[in-house]
């Protein structure tokens, strides 16, 4: 077994596919994220926290959770394998015959679900928000808005779908920028109907079913290229078919984690003061923006090289794929983690605090980035290492790590509560993530054999090494930070400081000879590998 170092500095056709293909991912995503901010700076200006933002976060969180765990979740985890397999070793007729077979299910379950949740709207939210009962006009908004977010599901599902597709022929950019194209959505739905709608939250609605349709029709014309614009089969015996739903299952479970886990913070989170749950999805959000560009990323671009890997029964060189993408996972996470928990007052501060959104909402949501961001580096390694299990078919390890994960989690969160408020909610969450990581490495360890654990703890503590000038940099910029100055101050010196202190993260990995940093390379612009 090669360590992370040797890994991370080879050149193995592999290797050069996940990288090639975080850098199409990441593009992608980076671009989704600043748009992503851009949307909740639109929705902080315009609603600020408060019980409707509190209505309006349960009611899209719930379809939401289901989008991840359902379409670009558990859906597209089960196809990419089953998909990948059919492209190796079946005729293109097979495949277009196949693909119809799955599009046509794919269709039936997500129209049933959309009639299904519009239908029982009121009584998921009590699910969801039983502290809403106490006040029965937030109730009854957030069962609105819920009932008309649910049709949402259907266009990101099968944005889901066109997905799997892309990435399965290792076209991974188009797919990507879905995400852009729906904050894009948000955003117009909240400058241009915000004061044409009665109640004005509803204009958040509009642009969540806008940017849904956009991620659908962004897929088209690449689709097209492809020759996947097919229409559904009545087909429902298709071999393809129960292959992905003994993937899906146990997939649904297994990515069900961190969802479970934000069900939990806001049934919690409903009978904490209001704002609570407001507090918890933007620290969220901030956190989301270093793990989705990297540690997602790096998890949906392993998944087709770990398929490809397993369909040849290359076990070994499985496990060299996953010691590589956590390699360059940990040294992306730890000084993004360092980052978040020094900088966390004036990211939030230059992010959000504008209008209906003061200074008390800064620090309480600063309070909950800080413990999120403690476990950044667990989110993004437990997303990378589930992966390995999909590949090879056995999504049941996956699910059983979930399940332990999930029960720390809620014991975690109702000690913490009282004590911490919402930021024990979000303490508990990474706790969870850290749990679900560690059995993840430990059940990988058993099927797979050695993971070049030593060296990765040798990575791992040169990446911390590393992050120690960062860390200066953050400590000497709050010392002498501007206060009081203008906002537009501020955040020129939030970028001066994240730029001086990355650059000292780089300049020490590269005296410390981190070979993670030559696998980074790679994604400049004309580097030759």
């Amino acid at each position: 077994m090669s360590s992370p170092g040797d890994s991370v500095s080879g050149t193995s056709a592999i290797e050069r596919q996940v990288v090639g293909a975080l850098g199409s991912i990441g593009a992608a995503t980076l671009a989704s994220r600043v748009l992503g901010f851009v949307r909740d700076m639109v929705v902080a200006l315009a609603f600020g926290a408060g019980p409707v933002t509190d209505a309006f976060f349960v009611a899209y969180r719930i379809p939401n959770m289901l989008r991840r765990l359902l379409a670009e979740g558990a859906l597209s985890t089960a196809m990419v394998p089953v998909f990948t397999d059919y492209f190796v070793n079946r005729s293109r007729p097979e495949c277009l015959r196949m693909i119809r077979a799955v599009l046509a299910a794919t269709l039936l379950a997500l129209c049933t679900t959309v009639v299904v949740g519009m239908a029982l709207s009121p009584w998921i939210v009590s699910l969801f928000a039983p502290g809403f009962s106490a006040e029965p006009g937030q109730r009854t908004l957030a069962a609105l808005l819920t009932r008309w977010l649910f049709p949402y599901l259907l266009f990101v599902g099968v944005a889901a779908f066109g997905m799997g597709l892309l990435n399965a022929q290792g076209r991974f950019f188009t797919a990507a920028l879905g995400p852009a194209v729906f904050n894009v959505g948000m955003i117009l739905g909240v400058l241009l109907l915000q004061h044409q709608l009665d109640p004005p939250i509803l204009s958040l609605v509009v642009g969540v079913l806008a940017g849904g349709l956009g991620q659908v029709l962004v897929q088209m014309p690449e689709l097209h290229r492809e020759g996947f614009l097919i229409s559904p089969s009545r087909e429902i015996s298709h071999p393809a078919l129960p292959r992905i739903a003994r993937l899906l299952l146990p997939a649904v479970f297994g990515l069900a984690a961190v969802q479970v886990m934000v069900f939990v913070n806001t049934l919690l989170g409903s009978f904490l003061p209001a704002g609570s749950i407001s507090f918890l999805y933007y620290a969220d959000r901030v956190m989301e923006f270093p793990l989705g560009i990297f540690g997602v990323a790096l998890a949906s671009a392993s998944l087709p090289a770990m398929s490809r890997q397993a369909a040849a029964g290359d076990h070994r060189g499985l496990a060299r794929t996953l010691n590589f993408t956590l390699g360059l996972g940990c040294f992306i996470a730890v000084p993004a983690t360092v980052g978040l928990v020094m900088l966390r007052v004036p990211i939030t501060r230059v992010l959000f605090e504008r209008g209906q959104f003061g200074p008390a909402e800064t620090v309480a949501t600063a309070q909950a980035l800080l413990w999120y961001a403690l476990g950044l580096a667990a989110f993004s390694a437990a997303r990378i290492t589930a992966q390995v299990f999909y590949a090879v078919g056995q999504p049941s390890l996956a699910v059983a790590s979930g399940l332990v994960s999930v029960a720390v989690n809620i014991v975690a969160a109702l000690a913490l509560m009282v004590p911490l408020g919402h930021g024990g909610l979000a303490a508990a969450s990474s706790i969870g993530a850290v749990v679900n990581l560690l059995s993840l490495l430990w059940l990988a360890r058993r099927r797979f054999g050695r993971l070049g654990g030593r060296a990765l703890v040798v990575s791992a503590a040169r990446t911390l090494l590393a992050c120690v000038p960062l860390a200066g940099v953050c400590a000497l910029a709050l010392s002498a930070w501007p206060r009081g100055a203008r906002q537009s101050v501020e955040a020129v010196w939030l970028g001066g400081t994240i730029a001086v202190g990355a650059t000292a993260f780089w300049v020490a990995a590269v005296l410390l000879r981190a070979p993670e940093r030559s696998a980074l390379t790679r994604l400049l612009p004309g580097h030759r590998g």
